[in-house]
């Protein structure tokens, strides 16, 4: 075993401290390419450590608070700093994450790597907040100066998945803290060791209780968190059903949500498209990146029917280029799905599609067969073609290895299609023409349209991200994102009464 790799535990961080789970209480994780390799433990905290961690960041708020934007900001700065200070450091949080998780090194590397970069961009924002938007008098009606400021709204619980935490947590936790909030972060029972350890060295470096960290199943604590009297916004990313049910909780408290559901998202090629390998590289990525575990993958493909042929032959070629095996190994290009739940649900997708007589193809090499037959949890990318839009990998999001191609014959065609879905995050728009790339995506419903491109890679952080319909309510990301951490404070005076501000 790699000395890098002995087994560790994670403690629970409640007001400035690293401790136990009260009762001690651990559970464990295993390497999804190996179930039987123990990675490490995790602490499982009760529900009174959930208390305990509200209670602090309730009382570290009014200091935190009174900071204001500007000193927010300039520790968001610092923070962006020591994330990446120490390089072993990061290498050795990737690798562990890498074994927790199953995504390939480079993702795990990429996701600690630039982590930072989203609290930089938070402090800007924060920055921007501190200036005040001013409103002379009107035209109209009586006559008033009124100043429109932003406060923060005070113990914010942020929940987070499985699949890609410090990427989710860099689209709400530096906006929260820079718009004065506390916080509560809850990461997924599924990976939580690596994202443990580095919110510790964010938490280190703000104020006892200003950022505190539990972990542990779910279904014991979660309604303890967005169910408290003292939580004043909930940000939630995972499932519908949990969200649902997130939302209920917290609807006896009045407290509000922000709720990033998942999707199933659509990319349309059209008959102009430029079909390279360069672009075909870029579609595979767009939907198996992580497996296929992103929720805003490519998801459902719709073709142009003059296209259809040269599309199935460059993507399928894509695909059986890709690696699958452990993560840790350089050639590796997709590693396992994270749990078996998940990795049912793929394959019951896949069986239905053969059942039913799909024309289905599994691509990719894999180096090591004892390792992809040994019990990990392992699917080769799987490409239905012509497929049937009444199947489940059509109508369901996959959040995984598998993909449905389709035909269409128009545009309005392929818009409904696209549309066709209870879900609305993603989406994305293959052309060569610029004007009919940008119509086409505003005829989308979606909360964001990638154009030749799709995913994390095409992705402006610096624009709110977030879904229609079953996909979620609210955004994260961008000035928006950070604006739902605050809530505007409108102060008017009659005209004339309010100090001239200095320009």
């Amino acid at each position: 075993m790699n000395n890098m790799d002995q087994e560790i535990t994670t403690g629970i961080f409640i007001n400035g401290k690293v401790r136990p789970a009260s009762g001690g209480a651990v559970y464990d994780l295993f390497n999804p390419a190996r179930p039987s390799e123990l990675v490490g433990h995790a602490a499982a905290a009760t529900r009174e450590d959930m208390n305990e961690a509200v209670e602090a960041a309730h009382a570290a708020f009014p200091a935190w608070a009174a900071l204001g934007f500007e000193e927010r900001a300039r520790r968001l700065r610092d923070i962006a700093s020591a994330l990446v200070a120490d390089q072993e450091d990061v290498k050795y949080r990737s690798r562990l994450f890498t074994r927790e998780h199953g995504k390939i090194a480079r993702e795990t590397l990429l996701e600690m790597s630039r982590l930072g970069d989203r609290f930089l961009q938070a402090a800007a924002y924060g920055e921007r907040m501190a200036v005040d938007e001013e409103l002379g008098p009107a035209d109209v009606g009586p006559k008033f100066d009124t100043i429109i400021t932003r406060q923060p709204r005070g113990v914010a619980a942020l929940i987070v998945p499985w699949n890609w935490p410090l990427s989710i947590l860099g689209a709400k936790l530096p906006q929260a803290l820079v718009t004065g909030n506390t916080v509560v972060v809850k990461p997924s029972e599924d990976s939580a060791m690596a994202p443990v350890l580095t919110l510790q060295i964010i938490a280190r470096l703000l104020p006892p209780g200003v950022l505190n960290i539990i972990t542990g199943d779910a279904g014991q604590i979660g309604d303890t968190l967005t169910g408290h009297s003292l939580v004043r916004l909930v940000n939630f990313t995972g499932s519908v059903g949990v969200g649902r049910h997130v939302m209920k909780v917290a609807a006896e408290n009045i407290t509000p949500v922000t709720l990033e559901l998942g999707g199933n998202d659509a990319a349309l090629i059209l008959e102009d498209a430029e079909l390279n390998e360069e672009a075909f590289n870029k579609m595979y990525w767009g939907a198996f990146g992580s497996s296929g575990q992103i929720c805003m993958a490519l998801k459902r493909m719709y073709v142009h029917a003059s296209r259809y042929d040269e599309v199935v032959d460059g993507f399928t070629a894509a695909c059986e280029r890709a690696v699958v095996g452990d993560g840790l190994e350089p050639e590796t290009t997709m590693g396992p799905v994270n749990n078996p739940r998940q990795l049912k649900i793929v394959r019951d997708m896949i069986a239905e599609a053969r059942a039913r007589g799909a024309d289905l193809k599994e691509c990719g090499q894999v180096p090591d067969e004892d390792l992809y037959n040994g019990g990990g949890y392992f699917q080769k990318p799987a490409l239905v073609y012509d497929a049937d839009p009444s199947l489940k990998m059509v109508r369901e999001e996959q959040f995984g290895p598998c993909l449905p191609i389709m035909k269409f014959r128009t545009e309005d065609e392929a818009v409904a299609s696209a549309n066709d879905s209870e879900f609305g995050l993603c989406s994305s728009v293959w052309t060569s023409d610029a004007e009919r790339a940008v119509r086409i995506a505003r005829r989308l419903e979606a909360g964001y349209t990638y154009l030749n491109g799709h995913g994390p890679m095409a992705q402006d952080g610096r624009g709110p991200f977030g879904g229609f319909k079953l996909s979620g309510i609210g955004r994260n990301l961008g000035y928006d994102g950070a604006l739902a951490f605050a809530e505007p404070h409108s102060i008017s005076a009659p005209a004339g009464f309010l100090p001239e501000r200095p320009q």
